[in-house]
């Protein structure tokens, strides 16, 4: 399935030349006159990389990148904002609002196919590294559930006790007064606790009690 690229420009002559010498080049491409209708239709279409002007009626481009950034599923989307502005605060501007490369005009066409291609293998990279992350911690999860009834039984039963009066928020001196026991020999407990649970803090460990049912 070829890339998806979304093209926003209120030049006709501009939005043409870029979407046909894509297209050659093998990409699926879309194009909208201005930074409101490119909004939508990144929403519609979740394209795999944006090229977009910077000066558009409506919505310009720098609005554009930071409402598309503000998307969890498009904070890694690449962009790439055209402009004939060259100031260095313009540039900043750009970078600021989220792009990932600034292009002035004029430009070569296939100089912008070879940034289109190096902003593309990148994500491709990065997102492969992200499913891999994220298979690993559905493992751990799944292992950890596996583990929940033997979990449950290596809790000692003073360790049990500080675990249920932990989930409900109380600290350690708090805790130490309902069992009769010095804070500093409930932080052992709950070091324990967190250790038997692979978790690294407290709210970590009131997760996975719950999650695992090691508290009524």
């Amino acid at each position: 399935m070829p890339f998806k690229i979304i093209v926003v420009d209120d030049d006709l002559g501009t939005r043409l030349s870029i979407s046909d010498y894509l297209e050659l080049s093998g990409y699926k491409v879309m194009t909208a006159n201005d930074g409101q209708e490119g909004l939508i239709m990144v929403d519609k279409h979740h394209p795999d990389l944006i090229v977009t002007d910077i000066i558009m009626p409506r919505m310009n481009g720098y609005e554009l990148v930071r409402q598309v950034r503000q998307k969890a599923q498009f904070r890694l989307l690449p962009v790439i904002l055209l402009t004939a502005r060259t100031q260095t605060q313009e540039r900043i501007l750009g970078y600021q609002s989220g792009c990932d490369l600034y292009l002035p005009k004029p430009f070569e066409l296939e100089e912008l196919a070879a940034a289109i291609g190096n902003l593309l293998e990148r994500s491709r990279i990065i997102q492969s590294e992200y499913q891999l992350s994220l298979q690993k911690k559905l493992k751990k999860a799944d292992s950890r559930t596996k583990t929940d009834f033997s979990d449950r039984e290596s809790l000692t039963t003073r360790e049990q006790e500080v675990l249920e009066i932990l989930t409900h928020g109380l600290s350690n001196a708090e805790i130490g007064d309902r069992l009769h026991l010095s804070p500093r020999t409930v932080e052992k407990y709950v070091s324990s606790l967190l250790r038997k649970t692979d978790t690294s803090n407290r709210a970590e460990l009131v997760r996975f009690a719950m999650e695992h049912h090691l508290v009524e």
